[in-house]
């Protein structure tokens, strides 16, 4: 007899979770219909390139220390669910809901985000992490890591909001070691 062990099948497990996270967070409703999502999954190589990222921004921009308790942390996740947003207003006529008049005065200020941006990405992440927990698996939202992940370029020059979502299976949540 030749027993598979649960320690064998973490890792595709994990990352099965993650592709059906990413899919959850694609099908979360977007106000108008309009989609302004970037949604992508990173695995080892790409974890250990926004800790080091991490730890690199902590010491050239005096961040708060969590900053390097985040960067050791996903370092215990074999794969991270990558959600962002790029800035684009809605072009409504009146709405005023991000401060501005309407959106054509808010498109005169292209860095600041349109509430239906912010508000998408919070229903997708949303989405995202109710996956992770019907399947028992740990995860944590961290705005640390998207902070990283915008420095880098990783989802691209437009996407301006991003959190990092990393997932682990162990006996122990290591995202909530505070």
């Amino acid at each position: 007899m030749n027993p598979i062990y649960e320690e064998d099948l973490r890792e595709d497990a994990v990352f099965e979770v993650a592709k059906k996270m990413a899919i959850a967070a694609r099908t979360a409703p977007k106000g108008r219909g309009v989609d302004n999502t970037v949604i992508s999954l990173v695995k080892h190589e790409g974890i250990k390139a926004i800790s080091d990222q991490m730890k690199e921004m902590v010491a050239k921009y005096d961040l708060p220390e969590f900053f390097l308790r985040d960067a050791a942390n996903i370092l215990l996740s074999p794969v991270m669910l990558l959600t962002g947003t790029r800035i684009k207003s809605m072009n409504l006529v009146r709405c005023g809901m991000c401060g501005f008049k309407n959106c054509e005065e808010k498109n005169k200020h292209p860095e600041h985000p349109c509430v239906f941006n912010t508000g998408d990405l919070g229903i997708a992440i949303g989405s995202a992490v109710s996956v992770a927990m019907d399947n028992r698996v740990d995860n944590r939202i961290m705005y640390s890591v998207g902070q990283a992940v915008i420095k880098m370029g990783v989802l691209g020059d437009d996407v301006k909001i991003v959190y990092g979502i990393p997932l682990s299976v162990s006996s122990k949540n290591p995202f909530f070691d505070r």
